[in-house]
C-alpha cells in the first residue's frame, strides 16, 4: 500500500480492537462512554485510540447513544435584526456557546422569522438531528414551543413564554430592574417620567412596562413605544416631546432605544441630564460610548446564554430543572440620570 493510500484509510473499530488485543464490543463500549469496561482494560483502547487516530463515526454513535451532541439555539428574527448593531444577540450566542463548548457539545444557530422556516425547524428537530432546543427572541403565543413539546423535544426559553404551554425558562429580573430605574429617577427630583417601551408581544417589553408603572406612585405614566432598536427609540422620543412637551426623564426599555432618545432630544435642543434625565436597559457596549455615557439596568447577557445551555443541558441529564431561572439586574449610574 502507497502511502497516501495509507493516509486515506480511515482507522475502524476494528483496526483498532486488533492493535488494543481486545474485542470489537469492548472498544464500542468504551468509545461510547460505557462504565461498564475495567480501566486497565479502557487504557488500553483509549491508547489505541490515540495512536491510530480513530475518529468515532458519529452517524453510528449516535444509534448507540441516541444522541447527537448537537443542541440548537432557534431564533425567530429575521438575519438583518440578528446582525444588526444590537450588542444583544452576540451576547447570548457568545454565553451559549461558551457553555456548549466546555460540555464538549456543539451549537447549531437556527434563524426563524417565518411560518415556513418554523416548518423547517419542526422537521429539523424532530429528525434527530439535535438533542433539544433553546428558543430566544420569541414574539407573542409563538406555537413553536408547544410544537416541539409535542414531539418530544426537550426545550428551555430565554423569557417567560406568554402562551399556554408551560416551559423552563432563564430570564433577568426585567420588572423589577425597570422599577429601580424609576424609583431613582424619582429620588433624584424627576416627576414627570416618561417611557419608551418595548414591544408589548415580547415578555422582556410587558415586563418592564409594567416595573415602570409600578414604581410610578400614582403619577400619569407617559408612554410610546419602540421595538428594541434605535431608529424606534428617535421616534418614540419625538412622539412623547410632542405630547407631553414637559416631561423631565425617559426611562427606555433597552440601550439602543435610549440611544436612539438621546439624539432626539439633542436635535430638540433639550439638555441631558439638566432637562431630560435618560436610562436605558441592558449596559451593553452602547451605553458606555453613548453621548453623555448612559446610566442603564445592567442584566448579564452573557449568563444569559449560559444559563440557557445549562439548564438544556441539565434537562437533557434528567436532573431537576427550576420553572423560572431567574438572573439579577443592577442599577448603573453614569452620566445621563
Amino acid at each position: 500500500m502507497t502511502e497516501r493510500g495509507s493516509a486515506r484509510e480511515r482507522p475502524t473499530l476494528e483496526m483498532v480492537a486488533s492493535h488494543a488485543g481486545v474485542s470489537r464490543a469492548t472498544v464500542s463500549r468504551v468509545v461510547n462512554g460505557s462504565e461498564s469496561v475495567a480501566p486497565h482494560l479502557r487504557a488500553v483502547v483509549m491508547r489505541s485510540v490515540e495512536v491510530l487516530g480513530y475518529v468515532p463515526n458519529q452517524a453510528a454513535r449516535s444509534l448507540v447513544t441516541q444522541r447527537t451532541d448537537a443542541l440548537a439555539l432557534v431564533v425567530p428574527e429575521p438575519d438583518s435584526r440578528i446582525f444588526s448593531d444590537d450588542p444583544f444577540f452576540p451576547g447570548i450566542i457568545h454565553g451559549v456557546s461558551a457553555e456548549l463548548e466546555a460540555a464538549g457539545k456543539q451549537l447549531v444557530l437556527i434563524m426563524s422569522a417565518s411560518g415556513e422556516s418554523h416548518a423547517r425547524v419542526e422537521r429539523y428537530a424532530a429528525g434527530g438531528h439535535v438533542d433539544g432546543v433553546m428558543l430566544f427572541s420569541i414574539h407573542g403565543e409563538d406555537p413553536l414551543p408547544a410544537t416541539l413539546v409535542r414531539l418530544g423535544i426537550p426545550v428551555v426559553c430565554n423569557g417567560r413564554p406568554l402562551g399556554e404551554t408551560a416551559l423552563p425558562y432563564v430570564d433577568a429580573e426585567n420588572e423589577g430592574g425597570a422599577a429601580e430605574a424609576v424609583r431613582y429617577l424619582r429620588s433624584r427630583g424627576r416627576s414627570r417620567i416618561a417611557t419608551i417601551a418595548g414591544p408589548q408581544d415580547m415578555v422582556a417589553g410587558i415586563d418592564r412596562l409594567n416595573g415602570y408603572l409600578s414604581a410610578l406612585e400614582g403619577a400619569p405614566p407617559l408612554i410610546a413605544y419602540g421595538e428594541f432598536t434605535r431608529a424606534s427609540g428617535s421616534a418614540a422620543m419625538r412622539e412623547l416631546l410632542a405630547t407631553a412637551p414637559d416631561l423631565d426623564a425617559v426611562f427606555a426599555a433597552s440601550d439602543l432605544m435610549a440611544d436612539g432618545a438621546l439624539r432626539m432630544l439633542r436635535q430638540a435642543g433639550r439638555r441631558v441630564p439638566d432637562d431630560v434625565a435618560v436610562i436605558g436597559f441592558d449596559d451593553n457596549v452602547v451605553a458606555a460610548f453613548a453621548d453623555p455615557p448612559l446610566t442603564t439596568v445592567r442584566q448579564p447577557i452573557q449568563d444569559l446564554g449560559r444559563g440557557l445551555a445549562r439548564q438544556l443541558l441539565r434537562l437533557l441529564d434528567g436532573e431537576d430543572v427550576e420553572d423560572a431561572y431567574m438572573l439579577p439586574t443592577q442599577l448603573v449610574i453614569r452620566e445621563s440620570a
